[in-house]
C-alpha cells in the first residue's frame, strides 16, 4: 500500500525493514537506525511514504517530519489472510526481502514472534491497533493528520483518489 501510494504520489517509498535488517538478518544500533531513517527521509527532497511502524524511530524520527499518519486499521483475520498467503509464497519463491535476506522455512514453525512474521501480527496486532487508536486520539503531534483505514474497500478508495 505504501509503495502503491508514493507512485500515485510521485514520491520517495522509505521502507523501514530495509533500513532495520541488515545482511543476515543483523540489526543496526538504535542509533544507527534512527540516522538511517532520517538521512532518508531528508534525502527525500520531494516528500516520502514511510512504510513500517518501528517505535524505535516513529515518534523521534518519523512523525515530526510527517504531516499524515495512514493508519490500516484492518481486523485480524484479513491481516492473517494476507501475512500468511505473503509469507508462503515468499519463503517457496525464495524471494529476497532486504539486503540479501530471505525469510527461512524454519521459521515458520518458530514459536518466538521475533522470528516467525505470522505469529508476530497475531500477537501485535491488538497492540499497535490500540497504540494507533490512542497516538490519534490523543493529539500528541496536532501537526499530524490521522486517517484510518479499516477495509480494503477504503484502502482501495484511498489510493484511487490519492494525489
Amino acid at each position: 500500500m505504501a509503495r502503491s501510494l508514493a507512485e500515485r504520489l510521485g514520491v520517495e517509498h522509505v521502507e523501514l525493514d530495509a533500513l532495520f535488517h541488515g545482511p543476515g538478518w543483523t540489526e543496526p544500533d538504535p542509533d544507527d537506525f534512527r540516522s538511517r531513517v532520517a538521512a532518508a527521509l531528508d534525502a527525500a527532497t520531494d516528500g516520502w511514504v514511510v512504510c513500517g511502524n518501528y517505535s524505535l524511530v516513529q515518534e523521534p524520527v518519523v512523525w515530526p517530519r510527517a504531516d499524515t499518519v495512514v493508519f490500516l486499521d484492518v481486523d485480524r483475520s484479513v491481516v492473517m489472510r494476507r501475512v500468511v498467503a505473503r509469507t508462503l509464497r515468499r519463503v517457496v519463491r525464495r524471494e529476497e526481502l532486504w539486503n540479501g535476506n530471505r525469510e527461512p522455512w524454519r521459521n515458520l514453525w518458530a514459536w518466538d514472534p521475533e522470528k516467525n512474521i505470522i505469529r508476530w501480527s497475531w500477537t501485535r496486532h491488538a497492540t499497535y491497533r490500540q497504540r494507533y487508536r490512542a497516538a490519534a486520539d490523543a493529539r500528541a503531534h496536532p501537526h499530524l493528520h490521522f486517517v484510518t483505514l479499516r477495509t480494503p474497500a477504503e484502502i482501495a478508495t484511498f489510493l484511487a483518489t490519492a494525489g
